[in-house]
């Protein structure tokens, strides 16, 4: 169902790799709530997905970006103002991506160099990004600036490896940089926290499966979908949450609020 909430307005999304993606789901909604948008990623993603056809889908036009990269994000920034015609009203930065989980590499034993890549593409980007909006005035008053996060900033799952720490950083920055963001622009910028999703990255996480029945038992309305999150997202794109920002804003069924449950404590239970 179509609610034309994002009429007239237009953005950028970062990170659209497959139909499985948020980023994906959440380009769909945008363009049936009336929104217009430029898709990018990293090259090396967009080879490995199927960008393409979401763009011909949403009547979208796509600027390849290293969002690691300034000038790569400044080209990307300038051409998406000169193809939307206009300045922006949404950004969505669904970005991350772990060496050290990919290549199977023990917290307890990192390797650094690849920490250190993990941790520009995963968090510091989202402030590269942000500086480069910023910097160039590419947002309208009362925007809005979205990145995906996950609950392992808070908590401990230990498979998650450095991406915990990567997006304990994100979250941070979402909260130093919103603030200037919202001082000096009116614009708001705000951190989804969502369920253990069954993404492309999220399934490259050990124990993914174990993470999601967990979570499943847990949380009161079971586990959030990646349009549940898309849907979430158009709701903070829009007019509706004007005034939401610095916010990490948990869209997990109510996982993050429960201690145990009564289907969790039943795997435990003695005849």
């Amino acid at each position: 169902m179509s609610y034309n909430l994002l009429k007239g307005k237009k953005g950028i999304i970062f990170g659209a790799l497959d139909e499985n993606s948020i980023a994906w789901k959440t380009a769909e909604r945008v363009h049936e709530e009336g929104g217009q948008f430029v898709l990018t990623n990293a090259p090396i993603a967009m080879r490995m997905g199927q960008i393409n056809q979401l763009a011909e889908k949403t009547g979208s036009q796509i600027i390849p970006a290293d969002a690691t990269n300034l000038e790569e994000l400044e080209n990307l920034v300038e051409k998406s103002m000169e193809i939307l015609g206009d300045k922006l009203d949404f950004v969505l930065h669904s970005i991350g991506m772990s060496i050290n989980v990919r290549k199977g590499r023990h917290y307890t034993n990192q390797k650094y160099d690849w920490t250190a890549k993990g941790w520009d593409v995963s968090a510091l980007s989202f402030h590269k990004v942000m500086q480069t909006l910023y910097q160039k005035d590419a947002m309208n008053e009362w925007g809005s600036i979205v990145a995906l996060t996950y609950m392992a900033a808070q908590r401990v799952f230990p498979d998650y490896n450095d991406m915990a720490d990567n997006k304990a950083y994100l979250e941070s920055i979402a909260r130093s940089f919103g603030y200037f963001f919202g001082k000096d622009k009116k614009v708001r910028v705000n951190t989804i926290s969502q369920s253990p999703t069954p993404t492309t990255a999220g399934q490259g996480v050990k124990g993914f499966d174990g993470f999601m029945a967990y979570a499943e038992k847990m949380s009161p309305l079971g586990n959030a979908t990646a349009l549940d999150c898309a849907n979430y997202t158009i709701a903070m794109f829009s007019d509706l949450t004007k005034r939401v920002t610095l916010q990490n804003l948990y869209n997990d069924g109510g996982f993050s609020n429960m201690g145990v449950s009564n289907e969790v404590m039943e795997e435990f239970r003695k005849e």
